[in-house]
């Protein structure tokens, strides 16, 4: 059991790991972000935020505490000049992680850990409050349904006119063909009664 046991060992032994966050943490304070693996960077974050705490206050005494830790009279320069000017009154939260995905040689964690005051381009929001896709879909088809809803009165409006004119075509030629059989009815009952003239004496006057 790891009861009461703080930390990672990362594969080192404990020499060997203190050099390793050591050489981590000046790296991180003279570049101010550094690419590593996510198991480095969580075992960095408890190591080189306390540094900074005590950078806040130029002391000897704090100075000679952060040479201790890290061996780099440069870093700890740069930590107690820049880096405590910058941090001002934050309280605590120096450094943030970011994931960057898997290294394509071994298919290790790779994590960016960076100071917070240092980053120009802040994250994006990525809380609950928008209204974002699940896992199961891409959010095509509510993409596709608002457009249906958005383009469908205009459609319809735009279907409309044409409808109400093709309407109105049609019945313009009804008219014009009714006014067009109207004689020709006429001339046919003309005809009729000519006809039955004709055929009537000839029944009055069989042969």
């Amino acid at each position: 059991m790891r009861h009461r046991k703080k930390g990672k060992k990362l594969g080192r032994t404990s020499s060997h790991r203190q050099r390793t966050l050591q050489a981590l943490s000046n790296a991180l304070i003279e570049n101010k972000r550094i690419t590593t693996t996510v198991a480095k960077a969580k075992a960095l974050r408890p190591f080189v935020e306390p540094l900074i705490t005590r950078a806040k206050e130029d002391t000897q005494h704090n100075r000679r505490q952060v040479f201790r830790h890290l061996q780099n009279n440069d870093a700890v320069q740069e930590l107690f000049g820049e880096v405590s000017d910058r941090v001002g009154d934050r309280p605590g939260g120096y450094t943030r992680i970011i994931k960057l995905g898997q290294r394509s040689g071994d298919g290790a964690e790779l994590a960016m850990i960076e100071l917070v005051d240092y980053n120009d381009v802040q994250p994006t929001d990525t809380g609950g409050s928008g209204s974002g896709g699940t896992r199961r879909g891409s959010g095509k088809g509510r993409r596709d349904s608002d457009t249906e809803t958005t383009s469908g009165p205009e459609t319809i409006e735009e279907q409309a006119p044409e409808a109400s004119e093709a309407d109105a075509a049609d019945a313009s030629t009804e008219a014009d063909a009714a006014e067009d059989d109207e004689p020709a009815d006429g001339e046919a009952g003309e005809g009729s009664t000519d006809e039955s003239s004709d055929s009537s004496p000839d029944s009055e006057n069989p042969k």
